[in-house]
C-alpha cells in the first residue's frame, strides 16, 4: 500500500515581510490619493459656495438698484364723488401747491393708501386730464389738492406718474447713503408695494463694527391711514444676505475701494439725485483651504449700475416736466437715520 506524502512547506518570514511591505505601500498610495482627492473636492466646494453666495448677492443688488425710484399706488384709485371745479382762481392751499392756479378741493376717492403729501397724481379722464399735487390727506378716502378742471365722472382714475429722483438716497442728503450703507426705495418688486431697503456692508472697514456680513434691511413704509408709522428694525442675524465680507483691495490711488460708490450729476437738475451706483464686494471662503491652509478670496464688482427710474426723472427735469418728479415722502425721510 502506497503512503501519500504531505508537504509541510509555506511562506518564509522574508516573503511575509516583503508581501506585507508591498501591501502597505499600495495602501499608502491609495490612501494618499483619496485624501488628495478629498482635499481638492473641499477646495472646489469652498470656492463654489463662495462664488454662489457673492453672485446671488450682487444679482439682487443689481436688480433692486435698477428698480429703485419706481412710483406706484397699491391699487387702482378712482373718484367716488364728482368734482365740479371752476378754473382760474389762484390756489392758496399750503405747500407744495401754493401759488398754483386752481381751486382747493377735497377729492373723495376709493382709497388713499400709499399716497403721501406732495405726491403728484394725474387724472385720466380725456380732455379734463390734469396733474395735481396732494396738499393734505384728511382721511382714508379723501385728499386735498388744487384742481383746475372739473372731473364729473365719478369713476375718474388717478395714477402716480414719473418717479422718485431720490430713489437712491444720495450721500449729499442728510442721513443719506454712505460707502458702507446703500439706501434705496420705491416699488422695487413691481407688485404695487413701496418698500425702503437699506444694505449695510459691515466688512471691517474703519467705522464699522466688523461683523463681516452684508445685511439687507427691508421696511414697508406706507401703512393704511391712521396706522402707526413703521420703525426701521435694528440689524439682526436674520437680515444677513452674505457672510465673510471683508475689506476690498486698494485701487489705483492706494485707497481701499468702498462697498458702495455713487455718481451724482453735475450740475444737478434735482438735488439729491444718484444716476449710477458701483458695488464692490470681497468675500472669503467659510473655511481655510485644506491644501494651502489659506482662505480663498473673490472680489466681485458691479460698475455703473443705473437706477432707470431715477434716470427717467433726470430726463424729465431736463425737459422741464417737473410734475413728473415725485418728492421724497416724509415716511422715507423718517427711516433714514
Amino acid at each position: 500500500m502506497t503512503t501519500r506524502l504531505r508537504s509541510e512547506a509555506g511562506f518564509t518570514l522574508a516573503e511575509m515581510v516583503i508581501a506585507t511591505g508591498l501591501l502597505l505601500v499600495v495602501s499608502s498610495i491609495v490612501t494618499s490619493a483619496l485624501l488628495q482627492m478629498t482635499n481638492h473636492q473641499q477646495t472646489i466646494w469652498n470656492r463654489t459656495e463662495m462664488h454662489s453666495g457673492v453672485r446671488g448677492a450682487t444679482e439682487l443688488l443689481q436688480q433692486e438698484v435698477g428698480q429703485a425710484g419706481r412710483v406706484t399706488l397699491p391699487a387702482t384709485v378712482t373718484l367716488t364723488l364728482a368734482l365740479a371745479t371752476p378754473a382760474g382762481t389762484l390756489c392758496t392751499l399750503g405747500t407744495p401747491t401754493a401759488g398754483v392756479y386752481g381751486v382747493p378741493v377735497t377729492a373723495t376717492v376709493s382709497s388713499t393708501t400709499g399716497m403721501f403729501v406732495g405726491e403728484w397724481l394725474t387724472t385720466f379722464d380725456g380732455d379734463a386730464a390734469e396733474t395735481v399735487s396732494i396738499a393734505t390727506i384728511p382721511s382714508a378716502t379723501t385728499f386735498t389738492a388744487c384742481f383746475t378742471q372739473p372731473h364729473l365722472a365719478a369713476t375718474t382714475t388717478f395714477r402716480a406718474l414719473g418717479g422718485f429722483a431720490s430713489g437712491i438716497v444720495a450721500p449729499s442728503v442728510a442721513n443719506g447713503s454712505t460707502p458702507n450703507k446703500l439706501k434705496l426705495y420705491g416699488d422695487i418688486n413691481g407688485d404695487g408695494t413701496m418698500v425702503y431697503i437699506e444694505y449695510y456692508c459691515d466688512n471691517g472697514d474703519a467705522g464699522t463694527a466688523g461683523s463681516f456680513n452684508l445685511y439687507r434691511n427691508v421696511v414697508t413704509p406706507f401703512v393704511p391711514f391712521g396706522a402707526a408709522a413703521p420703525v426701521k428694525p435694528p440689524v439682526a442675524a436674520s437680515m444677513v444676505l452674505l457672510g465673510n465680507v471683508h475689506p476690498n483691495p486698494v485701487d489705483s490711488s492706494g485707497l481701499v475701494r468702498p462697498c458702495f460708490q455713487y455718481q451724482e450729476p453735475v450740475p444737478a437738475s434735482v438735488a439729491g439725485m444718484v444716476l449710477d451706483v458701483a458695488v464692490t464686494l470681497t468675500v472669503w471662503t467659510q473655511s481655510a483651504d485644506p491644501i494651502t491652509h489659506q482662505f480663498q478670496t473673490e472680489t466681485k464688482a458691479l460698475l455703473n449700475v443705473s437706477p432707470r427710474n431715477v434716470f427717467f426723472t433726470w430726463e424729465f427735469a431736463g425737459l422741464g416736466y417737473m410734475n413728473r418728479i415725485q418728492p421724497t415722502p416724509a415716511v422715507i425721510t423718517a427711516l433714514l437715520p
